[in-house]
């Protein structure tokens, strides 16, 4: 507060403190926006406000008050913290609304790639970022969508930060999900968001995108994450967490689509015909592969007997011609059921 703000302050209560008189409603907006022109300078609101009760101070006559003079000069005091405070914390509610509007636009432009590359470099040291190394991207999931203000995610964050301090994360939520961007040489950061998001949302799901350097690399390894849920829906993967990494070959067998879905019809179209529709024998070559082609765990994991499963992979070799059992013909099967899978057949006809 200036000696000129002090002197203001101080005629004015001197004036009050004469005529008992209330602060007229343009001297209360000039408060305010001087309450709204001291947030935006970055001065303190308990240092401001004390420099006003000083003003007070000074425009306190020597003579003692009496109570009615006291009261109109306290009121007069009232009105003009009160309204100083009001647009103190109007300009900054609109500060902190710039703050999160520039946040998001800048979480935008960093998880799409779409804004031009130095501009994005130049904002990500301020939001904690250096692009100039590589970075990975950890996406989560929980049983509903969340925003940042929602308690989920703030205990992610509440126990990452605290366990690693900032070291240049940077956590959001998109589309309902949790986003963790972290240097693509700190995996350990990636792993505890993956374990504190499984543990806040009673068992959700973590895809973490391979490191990619570059202000894109963070857009590329972001797509790679939700890329690796969206397998995870397709696929049935329930592990907790899954590295893009580990599931490079999906893209590679769906890459070319046509010839995709040709294998999945000539060699799985003949179950169609089974009694129960194809599905169940569907299911029964999931269990069967996924097992490493033991048929006692496939049993268990299906919950059904040794002999049933014998009798479906049997079924299976009567119906398509291709032995499961057979390490010859195994791949081909094996591909076309992954491509399924990955293709939605046979719910989805193509």
């Amino acid at each position: 507060m200036t000696d000129d703000d002090t002197h203001a302050y101080a005629a004015l209560f001197a004036e009050v403190v004469a005529t008992g008189r209330r602060l007229t409603r343009g001297e209360i907006e000039r408060r305010r926006e001087s309450g709204e022109e001291a947030a935006r300078a970055g001065h303190s609101l308990r240092e401001l406000v004390g420099g006003q009760l000083r003003a007070v101070r000074s425009a306190w006559p020597e003579q003692t008050l009496d109570r009615r003079t006291a009261l109109d000069l306290l009121s007069a005091v009232e009105q003009s913290v009160d309204a100083f405070s009001s647009g103190f914390e109007r300009a900054q509610r609109l500060a902190v609304r710039q703050e999160e509007a520039e946040r998001r636009e800048f979480i935008d432009d960093l998880l799409y790639g779409r804004s031009d590359l130095g501009r994005t470099a130049e904002r990500a040291e301020r939001f904690g970022l250096r692009l100039s190394q590589a970075h990975a991207v950890a996406v989560a999931r929980g049983p509903r969508a969340y925003t940042e203000a929602d308690s989920v995610p703030q205990q992610v964050e509440r126990a990452l930060i605290g366990r690693f301090g900032d070291r240049h994360i940077l956590l959001t939520t998109k589309g309902g999900r949790m986003v963790c961007v972290a240097p693509g040489d700190q995996r350990e950061v990636l792993a505890s968001f993956a374990k504190q998001a499984f543990a806040a949302t009673g068992g959700g799901q973590t895809a973490i995108g391979r490191p990619q350097p570059g202000p894109r690399g963070v857009a590329h390894s972001y797509e790679e994450a939700l890329g690796a849920l969206d397998l995870a829906d397709r696929l049935g993967l329930d592990a907790p967490v899954l590295h893009a990494a580990d599931l490079l070959v999906y893209p590679v067998l769906t890459r070319d689509r046509q010839a995709m879905e040709d294998l999945v019809r000539s060699t799985l179209d003949p179950l169609r015909s089974s009694r129960g529709g194809a599905e169940p024998l569907l299911d029964t070559l999931t269990a069967y592969f996924d097992s490493g082609c033991v048929t006692t765990k496939t049993a268990q994991n299906l919950n059904l007997s040794v002999r049933a499963v014998t009798y479906r992979l049997d079924r299976i070799h009567r119906l398509t011609g291709t032995d499961p059992a057979d390490p010859a013909s195994r791949y081909t099967l094996q591909t076309a059921v992954i491509g399924a899978r990955l293709l939605g057949w046979p719910a989805k006809e193509f």
